[in-house]
């Protein structure tokens, strides 16, 4: 992809899955990559190992739904790298229930991660990339935020409210020379799936047109191409990651 080397870069939630194949994807770009994830382990481990084969990446410890924690984490890439190029707002939980054994916690607890830790890093990092009238921002929704899903009230709500909210800042941010765009992956193969017994992972595969599930990088190569030269002229677009699922 065109235009990627020598990007700052933040992945949200890049420690593992998804995330943590975004990262390895953009490192190898030549993009300096930022890891941002509650798990210190996880996170120091891969940008030691990224380190070791000569890339860019460091690891801070950040919550996304704390205002303080992403403030500072801001200010500190800011002095570091004078610039952020590329947000990767991929951080995300799951407390599945259904509506009625649902309770407020594991309502809240959806909503704080997956809605307003997109909310907070966006606002934070935007002013940065409006002075340099550059940016790209890049949300991870997810089928069920268009399909909805049994047993996900809270999940297809803060999916929902991910694309709404891309919508809203592609208006808003636009015309400053940043494009905000969403992607929404259907089932994919991350090490939790992957977990799953065989037959569940069958029954999956086969509500799939092409008949199977995607990997992670399927969504990794998505996050890269939006934030490449190659995507200049998308702004606002939620991109389906699903093998014909959404159909």
């Amino acid at each position: 992809m065109e235009g990627l080397n020598g990007k700052v870069v933040i992945i949200t939630g890049g420690s593992k899955g998804l995330g943590n194949a975004a990262v390895k994807k953009f490192a190898n770009s030549g993009s300096t990559v930022v890891i941002w994830d509650i798990d210190e382990t996880s996170g120091n481990n891969l940008a030691n190992q990224l380190q070791a084969e000569g890339k860019s990446v460091i690891f801070q410890k950040v919550n996304t739904c704390d205002e303080e924690n992403v403030i500072q984490s801001v200010e500190i890439i800011i002095s570091k790298y004078s610039k952020i190029d590329v947000l990767i707002n991929n951080a995300g939980i799951t407390r599945d229930a259904t509506l009625q054994k649902m309770d407020k916690n594991q309502w809240q607890q959806v909503i704080d991660i997956n809605l307003t830790g997109v909310f907070l890093c966006t606002k934070y990092v935007s002013p940065h990339m409006i002075k340099q009238n550059s940016g790209r921002i890049i949300n991870t929704s997810s089928i069920v935020g268009i399909q909805g899903n049994f047993g996900q009230t809270n999940y297809a709500a803060s999916k929902a409210g991910v694309i709404a909210m891309t919508k809203t800042w592609a208006k808003e941010l636009g015309r400053k020379g940043i494009c905000v765009n969403a992607v929404a992956p259907g089932f994919i193969l991350t090490d939790m799936v992957r977990a799953m017994p065989p037959e569940v992972l069958q029954k999956m595969s086969d509500k799939v047109p092409l008949g199977k599930l995607g990997e992670a990088e399927d969504v990794a190569d998505t996050y890269l191409f939006l934030a490449s030269d190659n995507a200049k002229y998308i702004n606002g677009a939620t991109i389906s990651i699903d093998g014909g699922l959404n159909i």
